[in-house]
């Protein structure tokens, strides 16, 4: 697997996250992505990147576009140093949330990719990354 392009953007305010979904959506389409599957990388990206925010204090996320022999992919990686997810397994779950939210948001982002990883530390972060192919 090859990298294709990497670029790299801080989260630091709602606009930011805004920024991030526009960001995702054009690499996307320049990597030859349709429709349906633009609008589930985004709304995975918009999920993590409010979380990135609101729960780890801002943070970055990687956005790289990815050659696998006929495959092409997009990898996301959101990274913070917040204070981390103290039980991941529960934060997985639907439903499940310390915000008011409806509870959907990282469960939903990693049924909207193809590929899913979440690690995480309390007081040192979270890292998740995401990877979507076509």
């Amino acid at each position: 697997m090859s990298i294709v392009h990497s670029e790299e953007r801080q989260i630091r305010s709602s606009e930011d996250v805004v920024l991030v979904r526009q960001l995702v959506r054009s690499k996307a389409i320049a990597h030859g992505f349709g429709l349906i599957d633009q609008t589930k990388l985004v709304t995975a990206a918009s999920e993590l990147a409010r979380n990135t925010l609101d729960y780890g204090g801002g943070g970055l996320v990687l956005v790289e576009l990815l050659n696998d022999g006929a495959r092409k992919g997009v990898r996301l990686t959101f990274s913070d140093e917040g204070p981390g997810i103290p039980n991941i397994e529960q934060a997985m779950r639907d439903g499940f949330t310390t915000g008011g939210g409806l509870g959907l948001g990282l469960g939903g982002a990693k049924r909207l990719a193809n590929e899913f990883t979440i690690a995480s530390e309390p007081g040192k972060g979270t890292r998740i990354s995401i990877t979507r192919w076509r």
